[in-house]
């Protein structure tokens, strides 16, 4: 057979158009591979629009930043506020062609597939930055070691460094990478790390951050020391190899200890009173449109800290003292230790060890032997919540007794019966008889007993004022005011919803005494209208929130209502400063040294389960509790409103006003108030042959009839 000359020419055709067939099929296979996978990967709208989920920060009104809210705990922070040294550690470690490639380094998967091959294992990536950050972003790629992923995240890359300037990749790298412990972006790793601002990061603590990349957990300064330290010079040597540092410096930073790293995350400030804002926020999001969680939102509130620091401080003094003396009482008594049910629990010294502190106490165990407390202080003009505390600093729980504590009030109830029986038109100087009465009171169970209330310490006399009454806290009075219907119990019921108390309010007689439950946040709300010529402002936490452009999503303003006339509301609020001055509130005077105008009242409920001091000056309005959360375990007897309520909140009226440099303000005097001289025996008017005094009445309530006992003097 003969061979033509066309036959090789033939072949080679034939072979040229099979290699184009191949090379075609190859492409629209590769590119349909692409196709597939890109339905999953972010479009090039998401891309331009990057949105990471950012730390929303809650803002004392002083600008502290009081705690913070998250799924992923991230600060956006721009690059131009991160130092260089930073970048270059990043760099250096994880890209050291990052601005060469065009978001895959070719050098570096021919690296890897001989490494890998070589090895027969996955031993050796090859990512870039920008692939590390198309993982980071973008959740649909995922982290799993396969041939898809590392195809996704390629396509991504690529289209990511179409997208952005390498700067903005850089940037946005640093605001998302993880480094260990919840926390997301340089900004976040600063301050878990080293309790700083990223801008503030020096060289050594850039390359301890840059060494957790690889593995976080494994490379923890916290929890792997030894380890963190040894990748940390790793990286350092990595940035003395590519020229960032000197050999002088490398040797410098490479001795350096961990003593800038903190243990533990710092504790957000006012802890109960950020998770009654972030309890607040949660039922805003739907309305606002707004997640508290990723939105990266500054949340501007009403609480001072320098004001929340005070009140910590002497609350806590006067827990200490009151937890002495329950546990005091509780190991001299072996019946109460026993009743409480605790050793058929554990065992006795175990208890003891936990009471004295040397162990903490077992949560069982807390509601019966740990002393609690709630404190408010408020501004009344406004209703600004200025510093809070809903229980224990030591014993941190989910349980705000400033908000959520439903407890009985005693005698701070008393105001309201007084308020009532004032806007009844009585005097001040109108006289009950102080002598025993008997109560008609219901159980639980619905069913009626006698009860014959009686005052502290069981003193009666003859008869008494209205501001004789208050100033001693006599609750044969205050029964009496009710039974004598100068303010029958509706009517004291309707005066405290009036100002706020939103809880059952139960209209019998011994309302007088405070035996229904309150709230203590809206206790001192009430008491602020007293301070505020008889206007209730809502109480108020929260003053603005904002996106994380700045732009305003919502502005909150106070909320008022007059609730009490000027001249009722001065009636009281000098009613009062009795107490303070000459009454049960004295000791804030001559003990605590507190000299400000002032008016308060102390309050102890039966068995001295609970302890209150609520009190105003023209500035602040405040309140003090303290109890077991078992209201059926007692503080100890003695343990009053003046003696366990009292000192915290002297000691922190002397010294907030002081740091706020409050000017001494007196509390005004409304035209409708007179001052008129009556008896200082008969409270009526006078006669020649009378001892005299000074009252003050509401215009036209002054007593007119002249005294009966100097008639014939």
């Amino acid at each position: 057979m003969r061979v033509t000359k066309s036959q090789p020419m033939n072949e080679l055709t034939r072979i040229f158009w099979h290699s184009i067939a191949i090379a075609f099929g190859g492409t629209v296979t590769l590119l349909l591979i692409v196709v597939f996978l890109s339905r999953d990967l972010p479009s090039l709208e998401q891309l331009e629009n990057y949105d990471p989920d950012l730390v929303t920060r809650i803002y004392s009104s002083d600008g502290q930043v009081l705690n913070e809210l998250f799924v992923q705990k991230r600060v956006f922070v721009e690059l131009e506020k991160i130092p260089g040294h930073m970048r270059n550690a990043i760099i250096a470690s994880e890209d050291r062609r990052f601005t060469e490639h065009w978001g895959l380094s070719l050098r570096s998967v021919a690296r890897a597939l001989v490494v890998n091959i070589l090895s027969l294992s996955y031993r050796q990536g090859f990512s870039t930055l920008t692939q590390q950050l198309a993982r980071n972003l973008y959740k649909s790629i995922g982290f799993e070691d396969s041939v898809l992923r590392k195809v996704k995240e390629v396509i991504t890359a690529v289209q990511i460094e179409r997208t952005y300037t390498k700067e903005e990749i850089l940037e946005m790298y640093l605001n998302t990478v993880h480094f260990g412990h919840g926390t997301y972006g340089v900004e976040a790793a600063t301050k878990r790390f080293f309790g700083k601002e990223s801008e503030e990061l020096t060289v050594d603590e850039s390359a301890l951050l840059v060494g957790l990349l690889p593995s976080p957990a494994s490379y923890s300064p916290v929890r792997h020391p030894n380890r963190a330290l040894r990748r940390r010079n790793t990286v350092l040597r990595l940035m003395r190899d590519q020229v960032y540092i000197s050999q002088a410096e490398y040797e410098q930073y490479r001795i350096m200890t961990l003593e800038s790293v903190t243990d533990e995350p710092k504790r957000g400030l006012a802890p109960y009173f950020t998770e009654y804002v972030r309890r607040i926020l949660e039922k805003e999001d739907d309305a606002l449109g707004i997640n508290i969680y990723r939105d990266g939102l500054k949340i501007f509130t009403t609480l001072d800290t320098r004001l929340q620091f005070i009140a910590e401080r002497f609350v806590m003094e006067s827990v200490e003292i009151a937890q002495k003396k329950l546990n005091k009482r509780i190991f001299n008594d072996k019946e109460e230790f026993e009743q409480l049910g605790l050793l058929t629990i554990h065992p006795e010294d175990s208890v003891r060890l936990m009471m004295d502190g040397e162990q903490e106490l077992y949560k069982d165990l807390r509601a019966k032997l740990l002393v609690q407390t709630a404190f408010v202080a408020i501004d009344p003009h406004t209703g600004r919540v200025l510093a809070m505390i809903g229980g224990r600093p030591d014993y941190h729980d989910q349980y705000n007794r400033a908000v959520q504590a439903r407890r009985q009030p005693g005698s701070v109830f008393k105001p309201f019966v007084y308020t009532t029986a004032l806007e009844n038109g009585y005097p001040v100087t109108e006289q009950l008889l102080n002598q025993p009465v008997v109560l008609n009171v219901q159980n639980t169970d619905g069913s009626w007993v006698k009860w014959k209330p009686q005052n502290y310490g069981g003193s009666t006399g003859g008869l008494t004022t209205l501001r004789e009454g208050l100033r001693k806290s006599l609750n044969l009075i205050s029964v009496r005011i009710v039974q004598q219907d100068f303010a029958p119990a509706e009517q004291v019921k309707r005066t405290a919803q009036r100002m706020g108390i939103t809880t059952d309010i139960r209209a019998v007689d011994a309302i007088a005494l405070g035996t229904s439950e309150v709230i203590p946040l809206e206790m001192v709300s009430a008491y602020a209208a007293y301070a505020n010529r008889g206007v209730y402002s809502r109480p108020l936490v929260i003053t603005k929130i904002e996106d994380r452009y700045g732009n305003i999503v919502r502005e909150y303003f106070p909320e008022r209502d007059e609730v009490l006339s000027e001249e009722t509301a001065y009636l009281m609020t000098n009613l009062m400063q009795t107490v303070m001055d000459r009454g049960t509130g004295g000791s804030a005077r001559w003990k605590y040294n507190f000299s400000r105008q002032a008016a308060g009242k102390t309050g102890t409920t039966q068995g001295w389960s609970d302890a209150w001091f609520v009190g105003f000056t023209p500035q602040i309005a405040a309140g003090v509790w303290f109890g077991v959360d078992d209201y059926q375990v007692s503080l100890g007897e003695g343990q009053d409103g003046s003696r366990a309520a009292l000192p915290a909140w002297a000691k922190f009226m002397r010294d907030g006003h002081k740091e706020l440099e409050f000017p001494r303000l007196n509390f005004q005097r409304p035209k409708g108030i007179i001052t008129a001289e009556i008896c200082s025996v008969s409270k009526m008017a006078t006669r020649r042959a009378c001892p005299i005094e000074k009252e003050i009445f509401k215009q036209s309530t002054e007593p007119t009839q002249k005294c009966r006992i100097h008639r014939n003097l």
